[in-house]
């Protein structure tokens, strides 16, 4: 890295001007077994035990892929991963793609700080998936969405769009989203439009067919909707007027349809 990424003026000045940069071992976090088995020895001579338990070290532990020697995370003030990059993978995709690892390396920090959750896609097939349009049928009724909403000023909306397909209903149904915030400071407000609505900018959103305001950091909140006919939904998520301007906050979203009955 220092050779590297860390050497390339723009990675620097961007790194100084946005982040608080530092570094953890992994023999001090016991990430596998056998650093366990030596920190559980190097521990009867240590004054003080480094705490496996602060935010810090929890948020870590959460962001790291197994089996990677060196992980580089993102982590928001409320200790919230925003991106990870497992480095053996980069290197490996930089040489596979052509792209220089400074540009990659810039570009996953860009990403993160715009709430696109890097490294998030990596995940196994059973995560939630991010930015991705959520399509359901009689087959597959729910479905989960990890995403981060943005506070906008007061009486503005700065929308993140979760598409939501459900024409496969074609006797329509109740769709539900059932909302779980994350555990940075700010709150969010959500709002179900049909998807051919032009989403709003600024003021109350008085087009949206139904909606869920002001649900706290940490708590959850639901919409329910009944439709009639197959259709596509927009979901917009957008921190509450309440907070800071420009914080952001993670929410996963549980979206199911419970189809209608067929009309005989």
């Amino acid at each position: 890295m220092r050779a590297g990424v860390l050497s390339d003026d723009r990675v620097i000045e961007f790194l100084n001007e946005n982040f608080i940069n530092v570094w953890v071992s992994n023999v001090e976090l016991e990430r596998t077994p056998r650093k366990q088995a030596y920190m559980a020895r190097r521990r009867k001579d240590l004054p003080k035990a480094f705490n496996r338990t602060y935010p810090l070290a929890k948020a870590v532990m959460e962001g790291w892929k197994e089996h990677s020697p060196v992980d580089c995370l993102v982590i928001a003030p409320e200790f919230d991963v925003m991106g990870k990059l497992p480095l053996n993978d980069f290197f490996d995709d930089c040489l596979q793609t052509g792209i220089s690892e400074e540009d990659a390396y810039l570009k996953f920090l860009e990403d993160s700080l715009d709430g696109k959750l890097p490294g998030f896609a990596d995940d196994t097939s059973d995560a939630p998936v991010s930015g991705l349009k959520v399509v359901l049928n009689p087959e597959q009724t729910e479905q989960e969405v990890l995403d981060i909403l943005r506070t906008p000023r007061y009486g503005y909306q700065d929308y993140t769009v979760v598409e939501i397909d459900a024409t496969a209903f074609e006797e329509g149904g109740i769709l539900t989203i059932n909302i779980q915030m994350g555990t940075a400071k700010p709150g969010g407000s959500f709002d179900l439009f049909d998807d051919d609505t032009e989403l709003p900018t600024k003021g109350i959103p008085d087009e949206a067919l139904t909606s869920a305001w002001d649900i706290p950091s940490g708590q959850i909140g639901r919409i329910r909707h009944r439709f009639d006919e197959g259709k596509l939904f927009k979901l917009g998520a957008t921190g509450t007027w309440f907070n800071e301007k420009g914080s952001i906050n993670a929410f996963q979203a549980t979206v199911s349809v419970e189809p209608a009955q067929k009309k005989l």
